[in-house]
């Protein structure tokens, strides 16, 4: 087997609404139209997407709040992580900078989803 690219991931949401919010609003990302059988949200990232899907149950994954980086999370490469920073508190959103000191924090989507920016 050879594995050639990255194609998508997968993410369970809980109300289509507050997600796009903030995938589109605050992350900024471009949505993009998926004809499936199933209630959900699209976004084109480079070459690689993001899916997310309603699910009626969502069963929170054990997470470590002191190092979100430690979890299971995203992680998208950002120009300017200062700027980013201050879209994400000017939308309410948890913002925990990297423990390792490097250029990158961590924040959750309204369902939970970690997410790591880096620059």
């Amino acid at each position: 087997m050879q594995i050639t690219q990255t194609l998508h991931s997968a993410l369970l949401i809980s109300n289509i609404e507050k997600s796009q919010h903030f995938y589109s609003t605050v992350l900024g990302l471009q949505q993009i139209e998926k004809k499936l059988n199933f209630p959900g949200i699209w976004y084109q990232v480079g070459n690689f997407q993001i899916h997310l899907i309603v699910a009626e149950k969502i069963i929170p994954n054990t997470v470590d709040y002191e190092k979100l980086g430690r979890n299971q999370h995203l992680a998208f490469s950002v120009a300017n992580l200062e700027l980013a920073k201050e879209q994400l508190i000017a939308h309410h959103c948890p913002v925990q900078m990297s423990a390792s000191g490097r250029s990158a924090l961590f924040t959750q989507d309204p369902d939970g989803n970690i997410i790591e920016l880096s620059q």
